[in-house]
């Protein structure tokens, strides 16, 4: 019997991955299409290049590799929080100590910067910040700081650096305008205009509202274990059904930055359809949330997790082939 093929060692990271979390399918393909939806966004309705197709590629696999450094550098920091509240995962469940799953993390953090540099200096640093913030967020600042919600408050900032990131990658590699215009020796330069600077602040808003939401919701099912290991979040500092409230008006705050976005973009009718849409269906989730017992809450709150973070992914989505309609419709692709 023929001796099975063993995985590279470039692929194994990838491949261990695949088995590590129940990652759907349709969740790892959302993140291809939010990646690439920033910088399409922020380049706009244009004929696009080579160079174009390259950045959105480029910050594609930016944006993945940094996705997967974090989530793993978010377990191996939270070992000792999933060992109650998710003992499925790897470092809990014994299938990879935590020693040999941070150096996945690390190797995930070397292509982030290796793609990074690759669109600019300016994306380089842009990813040098944000890993420092995430290691010292998750390592120190998570359990030590006693601000009320503190976690859940700067948690989602992580996922802001992903539409500043997107951004800059136009602005420094493949400027439009020069309303707005200035550069620094080794960084390079910065061009952009106002209008362009308020659409990167509404997605910036979105982003935190659509995300903070889905994190409230899922910090209910976690309280127990985060209030036994000092971490701030809604439920433990508020209550979980005060949280369920927050998560609800959360959720309510982002469905109307994601109307303002539709009137202050070029995004087409199609986007803002399938956005109420998918905002009207997953409402149902946290008012339920809102309405439960006590005593079902805590579980409620991981479903309509994944239910707001659905919506999250979706709406980028939505945002990604909404672009491509627009573009194969006017330049006839």
């Amino acid at each position: 019997m023929p001796n099975k093929e063993k995985p590279s060692k470039i692929s194994a990271p990838f491949k261990f991955i695949n088995k590590w979390r129940s990652l759907p399918s349709y969740e790892l393909i959302c993140y291809i299409l939010m990646y690439a939806s920033i910088p399409m966004f922020a380049y706009g309705i244009k004929p696009y290049n080579f160079e174009i197709i390259k950045i959105v590629i480029l910050t594609t696999l930016t944006m993945y590799s940094s996705f997967f450094a974090v989530l793993i550098w978010n377990d191996v920091t939270d070992a000792d929080i999933d060992a109650i509240a998710h003992p499925d995962r790897p470092i809990p469940s014994g299938r990879i100590n935590s020693k040999k799953f941070f150096m996945i993390a690390l190797f995930f953090s070397a292509l982030t910067f290796i793609f990074a540099y690759l669109i600019s200096i300016w994306c380089l640093f842009i990813v040098c910040i944000a890993a420092l913030y995430v290691t010292f967020h998750n390592k120190y600042f998570k359990r030590n700081v006693k601000l009320p919600a503190y976690s859940e408050i700067f948690g989602p900032i992580q996922w802001v650096v992903v539409i500043i990131f997107g951004f800059f990658t136009i602005w420094t590699s493949y400027p439009q305008s020069s309303d707005i215009m200035f550069s620094l020796p080794i960084f390079g330069h910065i061009s952009t205009n106002i209008q362009a600077v308020e659409q990167m602040i509404l997605l910036i808003f979105f982003m935190y509202f659509a995300d903070s939401s889905h994190d409230v919701a899922e910090g209910i099912h976690d309280s127990y274990a985060d209030n036994l290991h000092g971490v701030k979040t809604y439920a433990t500092t508020f209550g979980i059904k005060n949280a369920a409230r927050i998560s609800l008006l959360l959720f309510i705050i982002s469905g109307m930055f994601g109307i303002i976005i539709f009137l202050r973009s070029a995004l087409s009718l199609l986007f803002l359809v399938f956005f109420l849409f998918i905002f009207i269906y997953t409402l149902f989730y946290p008012i339920k949330l809102v309405k439960s017992k006590k005593g079902e809450i805590e579980d409620l709150g991981l479903l309509v997790g994944r239910k707001l973070y659905d919506y999250f992914l979706f709406s980028f989505g939505i945002i990604f082939l909404d672009l491509l309609i627009q573009l194969f419709i006017k330049f006839n692709w």
